[in-house]
């Protein structure tokens, strides 16, 4: 069974905690980029997602937003995974993301996702 409480690091160094994991599969947390520890620009920042019930998929999908503590950018990123159980008991997360910055006109607007 795969539940996503606690903390993960990325192959790149991003950790995201997840410190609170409600009954209805709701979480919350912190995330740090991995580039971020030499970068005072970029702060921890909150996340907020959701997984699906793990009664009744071991494997659950989740997704999850952060909204970055970034001085003077707007930043948002959406992340869409499964978290998956290896044959040793090893939980893994394997997600897609979507970084979206703001923009200042519609005309810009084709370069502000990621």
């Amino acid at each position: 069974q795969c539940l996503l409480a606690g903390s993960w690091r990325s192959d790149t160094g991003c950790r995201m905690v997840v410190s609170i994991l409600r009954k209805d599969g709701s979480f919350s947390g912190s995330y740090l980029p991995g580039h971020a520890a030499g970068d005072s620009e970029v702060l921890t920042s909150p996340l907020e997602g959701s997984q699906q019930d793990t009664g009744r998929v071991p494997q659950p999908t989740f997704s999850f937003t952060v909204h970055w503590q970034v001085r003077e950018t707007a930043r948002t990123t959406v992340f869409l995974g499964q978290c998956y159980v290896g044959t040793k008991g090893e939980e893994t997360l394997h997600a897609l993301w979507l970084l979206r910055e703001a923009a200042e006109s519609p005309s810009e607007d084709w370069k502000a996702t990621r």
